[in-house]
């Protein structure tokens, strides 16, 4: 492998450099950062930050979530793909939603995408970390949103009390015993209030599923994104909350969602 500093924009020579730094996409990698990259100098750092093993999209500054591309930042929940399901499930349950809160926003990425394919809509997200509240105004500003920090609800307006028609809450939902076990991209580059959801990785998910009926319009709907393993406790909290429950799975992306229907 040639030095990182005499990389030039060969795409052969930057596959070389991610597939020996053990990148398994190296092919596809290596073309959004020779598109990204502005010069050779940017392009070296860029291969050289990514083979040190920075998350692809922190080196690029932004993930595609969605259909759409979504900045993001060092010390920011960097979106994934999976939880496009939670809006897919939003938006066929709520099609017609007119007040939408993203809880535990982080990049504010489910709060676009629900803002993208709603049309206009009152959009509030929230995050209790100060970094995922910065990236996540960058990423609702163009469609009016707006972004709150605090922890959970305290962090909204009270006015929001009883009008939400889709609260989307993206909660951390790894237990405390395996975040160790992460990818090293997760663990070593995000938060861990966006990854620790207690003991049995349902803590979070507790506190938002007591809470939520109070804060939910009638009919609206919560939906919270967890793991096959942790559905029917997290089933059971919705339950506890007086929500009306369904599971939805995807096997192709191994997620589950909870949706609660107030």
């Amino acid at each position: 492998m040639p030095p990182l500093s005499s990389l030039t924009s060969s795409h052969d020579t930057v596959v070389a450099a991610l597939r020996a730094a053990g990148c398994v996409f190296a092919e596809d990698e290596a073309q959004l950062i020779l598109g990204a990259a502005r010069s050779s100098d940017e392009l070296a750092a860029m291969v050289h930050r990514r083979a040190g093993g920075l998350p692809l999209e922190l080196v690029l500054g932004w993930a595609e979530f969605h259909g759409l591309r979504i900045t993001v930042e060092p010390g920011v929940f960097v979106p994934r793909r999976r939880t496009e399901f939670l809006v897919e499930q939003a938006l066929a349950q709520a099609p017609g939603a007119s007040v939408v809160v993203d809880l535990c926003c982080g990049s504010g990425a489910v709060g676009a995408a629900l803002a993208a394919a709603l049309g206009p809509i009152e959009l509030h997200a929230a995050d209790i970390d100060s970094a995922a509240v910065r990236c996540a105004r960058r990423n609702v500003a163009s469609v009016g949103g707006h972004v709150h920090a605090g922890d959970l609800f305290e962090a909204l307006p009270g006015e929001l009390r009883g009008r939400i028609d889709i609260l989307a809450a993206n909660v951390p939902y790894v237990p405390t015993g395996e975040v160790g076990l992460l990818p090293a991209e997760a663990r070593d580059h995000e938060p861990l209030v966006a990854l620790d959801g207690g003991a049995d990785g349902l803590d979070v998910l507790r506190r938002v599923a007591a809470e939520a009926p109070r804060w939910l319009a009638p009919g609206g709907c919560l939906l919270v994104e967890t793991s096959e393993a942790q559905a029917p406790a997290a089933v059971e909290a919705f339950t506890a909350g007086g929500l009306t429950t369904r599971l939805a799975v995807s096997e192709e992306l191994y997620v589950t969602v909870v949706t609660g229907i107030r």
